[in-house]
């Protein structure tokens, strides 16, 4: 399963955006006052010192507790505290599971406030914390019955099988991230948001349009109300197969012009053409796979069980050392998570360029996006690493004149306001 894992991460990743059969770099990016004014560079500078210590701290937080309720018997005696009096094992592991999620959440819970009063103080959060609030609980309600679900599948085949249980449990795994990608455009995203279609008229016509030129294959075109929670512009694909639909923030439709917004879609039609939502589910399947088994060579090692306080896989007071195993595997992956989706969004920004044939355009809508949101514009490596699943703004732009440069076309000039 291991080697799967890699050879599909070798073989999918878009390692060069450009083609298999084209050479050469992306491009250095510009000097940043080229492209940005320093009005433009100060306001995203304040804005990222103001949200970036509480995404940092949480993140950092919260796997801190799960690695703390993991590690020591502290999980174990938490759990065995709700336990005693409930006999049923499968009552047992969905009360565990309850009060380990539980306490992390409320470990990260002041830290996410903090983030969301600095994001209400820079204008970004337009919702009440009420509706805040009311997010959160939702967030945690589908992220607990989803853990709670997988923990009791693997529950119930460790006490069947307890040698065996990991061959089963990484097949259920990988179905479980088929399924779930599947189905999450369709059960999950309207919990969080109204999707509407795009009203008939030319933008509309316009974008299904392009994705019949482009060969894309579009169930519809949506509008989400972003814009009660968020100053934030966005679009996006998902889904795939009877599933798929472009995605447009309403934000974006009130702010945008119809041909900024279609060298956005273009973009996010890439990720259609090169099949990205479903190469990135089957290695997602793959991965969950493969982490299953190595879950079961971790639990089966004696001084980890120590640690945790636990007798067996099979005890349910367990749940804290697999939720901490699970929170750690997904950390230290992340850097090359991240290094995929940038090279995934570089290869859908050469599409767009394909598409479009605009590159001053694309240039200067990705500028206008990078100033309208605030993003950060010079990130700092290890933060990069972790943290960031595109490319950053000047290389965007910078990929852009690279693009021209190979057609032949003239340079994109410098674009920041003078």
């Amino acid at each position: 399963m291991s080697v799967c894992l890699v050879l599909l991460i070798l073989l999918t990743t878009p390692w060069n955006p450009w083609g298999r059969h084209v050479a050469g770099a992306f491009g250095a990016p510009a000097p940043l006052t080229e492209d940005f004014a320093p009005a433009e560079i100060a306001s995203s500078v304040a804005f990222q010192q103001v949200v970036r210590m509480p995404i940092y701290v949480a993140s950092g937080v919260g796997l801190l507790a799960a690695l703390w309720l993991g590690f020591t018997r502290v999980g174990a005696r938490l759990s065995a505290r709700i336990l005693p009096r409930v006999s049923p094992w499968w009552a047992r592991v969905l009360l565990g599971t309850f009060a380990v999620t539980l306490a992390v959440r409320i470990a990260v819970l002041p830290f996410d406030l903090w983030l969301e009063l600095a994001r209400r103080r820079s204008g970004v959060s337009t919702q009440s914390l009420g509706g805040w609030a009311a997010d959160l609980a939702m967030t945690y309600a589908v992220t607990f019955l989803v853990t709670a679900t997988l923990v009791l599948v693997m529950m119930a085949l460790i006490r069947r099988y307890p040698r065996r249980w990991w061959m089963a449990g990484s097949a259920v795994a990988a179905l479980t991230v088929m399924v779930g990608s599947s189905i999450y455009p369709v059960l999950v995203e309207p919990i969080y948001n109204q999707f509407t279609p795009m009203p008939a008229g030319q933008l509309r016509s316009s974008l299904l349009q392009l994705a019949q030129r482009d060969r894309v294959p579009v169930e519809d075109v949506l509008v989400a109300d972003a814009s009660r929670r968020t100053t934030r512009l966005n679009a996006y694909v998902s889904g795939f197969g009877p599933t798929r639909r472009i995605v447009v923030y309403d934000t974006l439709l009130a702010e945008a012009t119809p041909g900024q917004v279609q060298l956005i879609v273009a973009h996010e039609l890439g990720h259609a053409k090169h099949g990205d939502v479903l190469r990135g589910t089957v290695v997602g399947a793959v991965g969950a796979g493969a982490a299953v088994i190595a879950l079961a060579l971790l639990l089966d090692t004696a001084w980890i069980r120590r640690r945790a306080g636990v007798r067996s896989a099979a005890d349910p007071r367990v749940v804290a050392l697999v939720l901490a195993l699970t929170a750690l595997g997904v950390q230290v992956s992340m850097p090359l998570q991240n290094m995929i989706s940038r090279r995934v969004e570089a290869r859908a920004d050469v599409h767009a360029l394909d598409l479009s044939h605009d590159p001053t355009g694309y240039a200067q809508t990705q500028r206008w996006l990078a100033v309208a949101n605030r993003s950060d514009l010079t990130p700092a490596p290890v933060w990069f690493a972790l943290f960031s699943t595109h490319p950053t703004a000047p290389q965007r732009i910078a990929l852009a004149r690279s693009w021209s440069h190979r057609q032949g076309l003239p340079r994109i000039p410098a674009m920041a306001a003078r």
